[in-house]
């Protein structure tokens, strides 16, 4: 996508954005986003077009770090819960409660029994959600091995982005078959009617954040809604299904 052609685009949506969340706050709406992905994938770039003029008051981004002794010990939902949106709230989790079903396995944080028990749960945490009138939908952010190398070497040149290196980010390559290995299951057994996943092809970074945005906006209500402006690439966004393989969505 053209430069020139993504800004016109970004704003526009942007735009949309800020009506959405209008709607949200005078009607007490509770928005949860939740993007999982590969490494380098985009989720942090994505989430920021997304905040970039919303009200932070009602809108915000949740990161969360390594668990405390006390979460370890804890109901493993508990430490995710308090950070869920109150009404007229916009919440987006850079990774989530999924990373159970994703990096903990893959790198041996957590036992196959605490896994297991994830994957039984998972479920019905997100139906309670979805049945609290909550707007709730999940994002996964997938990207080839070529373009994953690309990136994560770019960041160790770029002094700005050092800070995004962790050691789990240089496994990523290493660990690659691995996590594709899980992230497949997820996607088989979490992959919910009231829940979906919507698979997103990130090669391009200007192509997926846009098209991101779209699909979002078109999944919500709100006054002066501009459908035109939210066509969204079905090869790019994908609610997940075993032909988003054969489109070449999901890498190998």
């Amino acid at each position: 996508m053209k430069k020139k052609e993504y800004k016109k685009q970004l704003y526009e949506l942007q735009v949309q954005l800020v009506k959405f969340q209008r709607h949200v706050i005078e009607n007490d709406i509770k928005v949860c986003v939740v993007f999982e992905g590969r490494d380098a994938a985009g989720k942090d770039g994505t989430i920021k077009r997304f905040l970039e003029h919303l009200s932070p008051r009602e809108a915000r981004a949740v990161a969360l770090g390594k668990p405390s002794d006390r979460d370890k010990k804890s109901w493993y939902f508990q430490r995710y819960v308090p950070h869920l949106p109150a009404g007229g709230e916009m919440v987006f989790f850079n990774r989530s409660w999924y990373n159970r079903a994703g990096v903990e396995p893959v790198m041996g944080f957590c036992t196959k029994e605490e896994y297991e028990a994830f994957m039984q749960e998972v479920g019905s945490f997100e139906q309670m959600l979805v049945h609290s009138g909550m707007i709730f939908i999940k994002y996964y952010l997938d990207i080839s091995k070529e373009e994953q190398k690309r990136r994560l070497e770019a960041r160790k040149k770029d002094p700005l982005k050092q800070w995004k290196l962790s050691p789990i980010d240089m496994q990523a390559q290493k660990l690659w078959k691995k996590y594709s290995k899980y992230r497949d299951r997820m996607f088989e057994r979490t992959s919910f009617v009231f829940a979906p996943w919507y698979v997103v092809h990130s090669d391009d970074k200007k192509t997926a954040r846009i098209n991101v945005m779209k699909h979002f906006l078109s999944q919500v209500d709100y006054p002066e809604k501009d459908e035109k402006l939210l066509i969204y690439d079905n090869d790019v966004v994908c609610e997940f299904d075993p032909v988003c393989y054969e489109k070449g969505l999901i890498a190998p």
